[in-house]
């Protein structure tokens, strides 16, 4: 059979997703990431699973990057044309995702973790996009994100040195919401994640539609967009328990209608 690179386990209303290759660091080959992109649409389109984490198996790495033995012998065609497809559909899950990571997170390891909408870090973790360091650079949004969320600076020290930087200093600089023991990562995800998923599943689906659109449009564009989300979520089941608990002092119970 052939091997299982992702495993999938369903504590509803949240679900996690976990990569499987403790063996190789759970290093990223196209049929992982084409395997994870299936199962996070399939999530995606569950009404039950209301956010999802994304982490790797065991302690040593998150990712530790793209799988160089496969990469090895590509043609600049293959590159071109190969997996690629795959970080698209990923990027396109509605479904807030966070980032439970342990070890390193390297590469496309790095690139994966800034797919999600939130990072939680063990304080062994380190980050980085080493890809220089092979003679190459960053294919799956690397230099993009990373300029967006530390700046330009410290984004080219880090794509043009292929250093790598701690959990503490990736929290420092704005990579990362939450450092924790080491070894702790996954179960302070899963609090998070489940503290998102009490709320209104279609607010948070808009909410992070509009936050990523902050990074592609014109602030005009933006508010404008920001403001017909907004005006939308008028029409849910949902906006009028929020308010009506609001206003009776109770807890509210959001259906996703």
């Amino acid at each position: 059979m052939p091997e299982q690179y992702i495993l999938v386990e369903r504590e509803d209303p949240i679900a996690v997703v976990t990569i499987n290759r403790p063996d190789k660091l759970n290093a990223l080959n196209w049929a992982l990431v084409a395997e994870m992109a299936g199962h996070l649409e399939t999530l995606d389109a569950d009404d039950a699973i209301r956010c999802i984490v994304l982490t790797g198996a065991g302690n040593k790495a998150f990712a530790a990057g793209a799988d160089i033995a496969e990469m090895s012998s590509a043609s600049a065609i293959d590159m071109a044309t190969g997996g690629f497809e795959s970080w698209d559909r990923i990027r396109r899950i509605k479904k807030p995702i966070i980032a439970a990571v342990g070890g390193y997170a390297l590469g496309g390891g790095n690139e994966l973790a800034m797919h999600a909408d939130m990072i939680v870090a063990s304080e062994n973790a380190k980050f980085g996009q080493p890809e220089i360091l092979l003679g190459i650079m960053c294919g799956a949004g690397g230099t993009q994100r990373l300029a967006r969320t530390i700046g330009k600076y410290r984004t080219m020290e880090l794509c043009l040195t292929g250093k790598q930087i701690t959990a503490q200093e990736a929290h420092d600089w704005g990579l990362v919401n939450q450092i924790v023991p080491a070894g702790q990562h996954l179960e302070e995800a899963k609090k998070l994640a489940r503290e998102v998923a009490k709320q209104a599943p279609h607010a948070a689906r808009f909410i992070k539609e509009a936050v990523l659109a902050a990074f592609e449009v014109p602030l005009q564009d933006g508010l404008m967009y920001e403001k017909r989300l907004f005006a939308l979520l008028f029409a849910t089941e949902d906006q009028k328990e929020g308010m009506r608990a609001f206003l009776a002092k109770e807890q509210p119970t959001f259906k996703g209608r």
